[in-house]
């Protein structure tokens, strides 16, 4: 009785995720500020309108191969961690450790930073334009949204994936708002800005990674569900089934809304907006002018909430493979929340919101992400071949693996050439982690150094229970 009941009351994260969660957390990760900043990007290093949309598809298909790959990894890896995991399980804990070290300096808080910055732009959008909004302002903004989120995530698992829910709602509203109108437009012939769309005087193959990478950018949450493996219900048929619909029906939404927004404006409209919905509004319906803003924070606003909640079990499960401090494993008894993972992130988005651009901070991250999502479906390749008698209730062809990996690889190599300044940063970022990993990780730990830092966890711990009952009783 004593052991069942032990058994009964270990604390270990729920499965709580549904597959129509799942679908929620994928839309609502996918469709968010990506959409909305990356036009500019993608035609500003494509060129022409013509090869900015080749890209646009080109990056779903790729993004549909690459969320295809995950969902075998996640029938035969059946643990939580995303890229963490996957590169653990199948390349080993060097370069497991380096991707861990590249998400938490590089690419995880720069990415958050990015979102939170487009929330900040398009919450302040209807109360300065025509203007432009004050940059603190906008950053003032940017990091009041990201706490919002932070406060969500600790506090329960539950009620951050049913704000996804109706956040997923609320961003295809953002794009039914967009798409609708440039159809009925483009109906009426208005063809006009897709004259010359292949025009190679502006043409750009030497930026076309960087390209790649915007684009990318606005599909970049099709691996989500690979974070809460753990905690997805009957995963081996969820998962795939999830990722599988989900991807499809970003794709057509993405590519309608790139065909409306070039419909209404032109290329140089594109490039020279700091908004690219808002400049949609402002031409298809000046009704629309106060209400796609709102739609579109509340859109990056879902964005950085299954960010968090995801990002925040890596770090868990980090902990629990012994590559990060045990303090991280801890769950709250009570909400079943990784409270000190989802607070790990704050001081760094923090610093990257105050000096951080958004354009920057997109190439600084993206060789690093992409870097690691090629090695994992590398991995994909060597775990099949050294373990075929796992079984594999999902699985498939061989030449998508393959695929995704060399264009994944062969985009990051070529993008040090397109950008080599932030690229250089992205890539001394990881390779700083090879020190750390062969002081810290490889050699085992002085009993003195670990009886310290427990004691102090234990401290902290402690503390923060404290001051929670305090605010409780104040």
């Amino acid at each position: 009785m004593g052991k069942a009941k032990k058994e009964e009351e270990a604390v270990f994260l729920r499965k709580k995720i549904t597959l129509l969660r799942a679908f929620s957390l994928l839309i609502g990760s996918m469709v968010g500020s990506g959409i909305f900043i990356s036009p500019k990007g993608v035609l500003r290093n494509s060129g022409n309108v013509g090869v900015s949309l080749i890209v646009w598809f080109a990056c779903g298909i790729l993004s549909l191969f690459g969320a295809l790959c995950y969902a075998e990894l996640a029938t035969r890896i059946t643990k939580s961690g995303g890229h963490y995991i996957y590169v653990l399980e199948t390349l080993g804990p060097l370069p497991s450790f380096l991707y861990l070290w590249a998400e938490y300096f590089a690419i995880r808080p720069a990415n958050s930073a990015v979102i939170s910055l487009a929330f900040g732009n398009y919450i302040l959008e209807p109360f300065f334009a025509p203007c432009a909004a004050p940059l603190p302002a906008v950053k003032l903004v940017a990091l009041l949204g990201y706490y919002i989120v932070l406060i969500l995530n600790s506090w329960s698992v539950s009620w951050s994936a049913r704000l996804q829910n109706v956040l997923s709602v609320i961003k295809l509203l953002a794009l039914a708002l967009i798409i609708v109108p440039g159809m009925m437009l483009l109906a009426q012939g208005h063809t006009e800005n897709f004259q010359d769309a292949f025009s190679s005087q502006s043409l750009a193959l030497d930026k076309l990674p960087l390209a790649f990478y915007a684009g990318m950018f606005a599909y970049s949450g099709w691996f989500q569900t690979s974070f809460v493996q753990e905690e997805l219900v009957r995963p081996e048929r969820n998962n795939p089934l999830a990722v599988i619909v989900s991807v499809v029906t970003v794709i057509v939404g993405y590519m309608l809304t790139n065909v409306s927004y070039y419909t209404v404006l032109t290329a140089e409209d594109v490039l020279a907006s700091q908004a690219v919905a808002v400049s949609f509004a402002q031409k298809a319906f000046q009704r629309l002018i106060s209400v796609i803003p709102i739609l579109v924070a509340l859109s990056c606003f879902g964005t950085m909430n299954g960010g968090i909640f995801t990002f925040s079990r890596t770090l868990f499960v980090a902990s629990r493979e012994g590559q990060w401090p045990p303090l991280f494993s801890m769950i709250h008894i009570r909400r079943h929340t990784p409270l000190p993972a989802v607070m790990l992130m704050f001081p760094l988005v923090t610093a990257m919101v105050c000096i951080g651009d958004i354009y920057h901070l997109l190439n600084f991250f993206s060789f690093s992400r992409w870097l690691f999502i090629g090695l994992a479906t590398l991995g994909l390749i060597i775990h099949r071949y050294r373990h075929p008698e796992l079984p594999r209730p999902f699985k498939v062809p061989l030449f998508i693996p393959i695929s995704f990996t060399i264009i994944c690889l062969f985009a990051v190599g070529m993008s040090v050439y397109s950008d080599p300044v932030y690229i250089s940063i992205g890539c001394a970022m990881v390779l700083s982690g090879f020190p750390v990993y062969f002081l810290m990780i490889s050699r085992p730990i002085p009993d003195c150094c670990r009886t310290t830092f427990y004691y102090f966890t234990f401290k902290l711990q402690v503390l923060l229970e404290v001051v929670r009952q305090e605010i409780r009783t104040y």
